[in-house]
């Protein structure tokens, strides 16, 4: 098994593997190429579509932040507003008709709670899955192996800890759902 078979994997991985380094440091260019844009310019798609697994024509404000981007896969018609970071050593996958507020966290990376271990620097990740027509409020955090199904709300400034289920509302830290009205 190669580091970045293990990372995708989520089993524990040596980041300092020099394929994933190459493979960040390409990202880093491309996203640095793309966050120097404005609206309108015509380098917009190449960039993203070179930089993201799947980009599907999401209008994707910037500065936007990636680990890899080649693991972040949209589905058609979302939209991610200004400073959002999308950390992908796992896959990213968000459905149709996604909407994503400002400074909106995606994070699958995670690293060993022992404190010997993480000093050798490993880690790990579990993948992030939205469905379609989720809504993530402004300065929300999204952490490691979440799935938030159809139609959920995350309000701004949640941190989702565990699973949304379809068509619910949570908010706070650590995001609760609030009661669905009769």
């Amino acid at each position: 098994m190669t580091a970045r078979e293990d990372m995708l994997a989520g089993r524990p991985y040596n980041p300092g593997d020099g394929e994933l380094v190459a493979m960040r440091k390409a990202a880093q260019g491309l996203m640095r190429d793309y966050n120097a844009t404005i609206i309108g310019d015509k380098t917009r798609a190449r960039a993203l579509t070179q930089l993201l697994g799947t980009w599907n024509g999401a209008v994707v404000r910037t500065p936007f932040h990636v680990d890899y981007g080649k693991h972040i896969h949209f589905g058609p018609g979302c939209f991610v507003n200004y400073g959002c970071f999308f950390m992908d050593i796992c896959e990213i996958r968000i459905g149709a008709r996604c909407q994503f507020g400002t400074a909106v966290q995606l994070l699958t990376e995670d690293r060993p709670r022992d404190r010997k271990t993480r000093a050798k620097g490993v880690e790990w990740g579990k993948p992030i899955t939205i469905g379609d027509d989720v809504w993530v409020g402004g300065g929300a955090v999204i952490l490691p192996g979440v799935t938030v199904g159809d139609g959920a709300i995350i309000g701004a400034g949640s941190v989702v800890t565990r699973d949304v289920a379809p068509g619910a509302t949570v908010v706070g830290n650590p995001a609760r759902p609030l009661p669905r009205k009769s």
